[in-house]
């Protein structure tokens, strides 16, 4: 296992459920991974708690919470699960600080892919 995987795996993540998904590429996770840093839906889900559209914000966040749980990102996933269900409801109430640890998040995932 490389020294990437080891770090998610170390800081929560399904690696092990992740890598079956992938049928054990590495390369291509990496791939994923990158995209994953890449994804406009983070920056779309904030804007739109912004401005208080909750139909989009939900849209964003719903779609993050697909791609995080396919990657096993699980400490990213488990923050925007708290996100997409107030969404769900039709509430943005005190969502923003969430979002925020969201984009935390994304920065430890930044982090952990430049030392992997």
């Amino acid at each position: 296992m490389s020294t990437l995987l080891e770090e998610l795996k170390s800081w929560g993540c399904d690696v092990d459920g992740a890598m079956e998904r992938f049928i054990d590429d590495e390369g291509l996770y990496r791939t994923c991974l990158d995209s994953v840093m890449a994804d406009k839906n983070f920056e779309g889900l904030l804007d739109a708690l912004n401005r208080h559209d909750v139909s989009a914000a939900f849209e964003y966040a719903h779609t993050l919470k697909g791609v995080l749980a396919s990657m096993g990102l699980t400490p990213m996933y488990d923050i925007v699960v708290r996100i997409v269900e107030p969404l769900r409801a039709g509430s943005d109430e005190n969502l923003l600080p969430v979002c925020d640890e969201l984009m935390q998040s994304k920065k430890m995932l930044g982090k952990l892919i430049e030392a992997g």
